[in-house]
């Protein structure tokens, strides 16, 4: 499902990936780790093909980062779900008017529409929530429903990139939880962090970005 070749990108000043190699199969959970600046945000930019490798291939689905073009990018970032650390809410819309504008921008039927916001809100316990605006929600409430919004287009493979770095650690554990239901479901999840003691709670493939660089790390369950 998703692959990177031997990649090399970066600046003139810092190189950031040198002969980067790894590989995730269809509805796999992974940790992606990585000192700041090891290039974690970079990589998931790469498999939405907002930056491309210098040398080397990104594969994702059925698109190769050599030979997709510009028109392909929408059909392409439609099969993922993008969470970040900021929410990146509309301020201006309510909860349900944040997801619908995902789906309305894809023409989506207003009755289909209306089934999955409520089945994703459902999942992440904020049905209760749909017509409060962004500002009148908690941290954890506003990163539930980024993971809503992530998941309400059905993607195959959801890229988190740190999404519990502003959260509390009961919160953080909350949030953990939802994507590992999610992606029981079926959904991929890459899981961008710096939050070890998540990590040693969860039984997941870890990816470590050193030194340009994966290499598979091992963390003691707790």
């Amino acid at each position: 499902m998703l692959k990177f070749d031997n990649v090399d990108f970066g600046y003139p000043s810092n190189k950031i990936f040198s002969g980067l190699s790894l590989q995730m199969n269809p509805g796999e959970f992974c940790f992606l780790i990585g000192k700041s600046g090891s290039g974690k945000s970079t990589l998931l930019q790469m498999i939405y093909m907002n930056l491309f490798p210098q040398s080397g291939t990104v594969q994702f689905d059925k698109y190769d980062s050599k030979t997709v073009k510009a028109r392909e990018l929408p059909y392409l970032r439609k099969k993922l779900g993008i969470i970040f650390q900021d929410f990146k809410l509309l301020k201006d819309r309510n909860i349900y008017e944040n997801l619908a504008f995902v789906l309305e921008v894809l023409n989506t039927p207003q009755k289909e529409i209306k089934r999955r916001i409520n089945d994703v809100l459902t999942d992440v316990s904020l049905i209760h929530r749909r017509n409060s605006m962004p500002d009148e929600l908690s941290g954890g409430e506003k990163q539930k429903v980024a993971i809503a919004r992530a998941v309400v287009n059905q993607p195959v493979l959801i890229l988190a990139d740190e999404p519990t770095g502003n959260l509390d650690p009961e919160t953080s554990l909350e949030i953990i939880n939802i994507l590992k239901k999610i992606n029981a479901q079926g959904t991929a999840v890459l899981f961008a962090t710096h939050n070890y003691e998540i990590i040693r709670k969860v039984n997941a493939r870890i990816l470590k970005l050193d030194n340009g660089k994966a290499v598979r790390a091992v963390f003691k369950q707790i």
